[in-house]
């Protein structure tokens, strides 16, 4: 305290211009925060409109509502579907069957429990989730298998062969990262863009690139899967009333 009234007779010059600085200035506007407006949301009617309204809890008339399109919008930005448009497609439709079905992806029991690693493969559902004594270690995530006339097959097998940056002798040379094969030509590998774009793949498990990348990490040879059920749309009711 002593030491700063003995420079008090110093700085007082210096305060009595920053006054008078001040006072020719003008008074300083006060700092407003501004926050972005929001785009309005404008997607119309989805084909998954009323399943989306029943998950989402909005009122389930298969309606699009602005409400509705909001609602469906902020459901895509926390997962990451794109585009987060609003629009209740497919893709946004098997997101949502996927978060209600992590936690107990197991709950019929079709995955046999293990002291080892099993990757499970529901085609009904189009999930893949590994465990280890009945315990995920790796959540369950949406798939696309064989189409029709190109299924996956359905069995007991094991990851033979792991290539990361493998490409399809079959098919003009397409992209197959993160490629594990587990019955003959049949594999695991990510897909670039949209992977429920299409009826189905000739016969692989394609995975969105980075689940593909993280099974990777998370798998090994010798790794046991087991793969059950059909995928929708490839029986062979389906196929004779087309």
């Amino acid at each position: 305290m002593r030491a700063s009234s003995r420079l008090t007779p110093y700085l007082r010059p210096l305060a009595t211009a920053a006054v008078a600085g001040a006072l020719l200035l003008g008074p300083t506007p006060a700092a407003t925060a501004t926050t972005a407006p929001v785009e309005p949301c404008t997607a119309d009617t989805g084909a998954y409109q009323w399943e989306l309204e029943k998950y989402l809890h909005l009122p389930t008339d298969g309606r699009q509502s602005p409400a509705d399109c909001a609602a469906i919008r902020s459901f895509q930005q926390r997962e990451g579907v794109q585009p987060a448009d609003g629009t209740a497609n497919l893709a946004t439709y098997r997101t949502s069957l996927v978060i209600e079905e992590r936690r107990h992806p197991n709950k019929d029991g079709r995955c046999p429990v293990r002291e080892r690693r099993i990757v499970c493969v529901d085609l009904d559902r189009q999930l893949l989730w590994v465990q280890r004594d009945g315990v995920p270690i790796y959540q369950a995530v949406p798939v696309r298998s064989g189409r029709w006339g190109q299924n996956t097959r359905n069995g007991w097998h094991s990851i033979t062969r792991r290539i990361i940056d493998e490409t399809s002798d079959l098919y003009d040379d397409a992209p197959m990262p993160y490629a594990q094969y587990f019955s003959g030509g049949q594999a695991f590998h990510g897909v670039h863009g949209d992977l429920f774009n299409g009826g189905g793949s000739a016969g692989c498990i394609n995975m969105r690139l980075g689940d593909a990348e993280l099974l990777w990490n998370t798998t090994s040879l010798g790794d046991t899967v087991v793969v059950w059920g059909r995928k929708p749309g490839t029986t062979r009711h389906h196929a004779q009333s087309r």
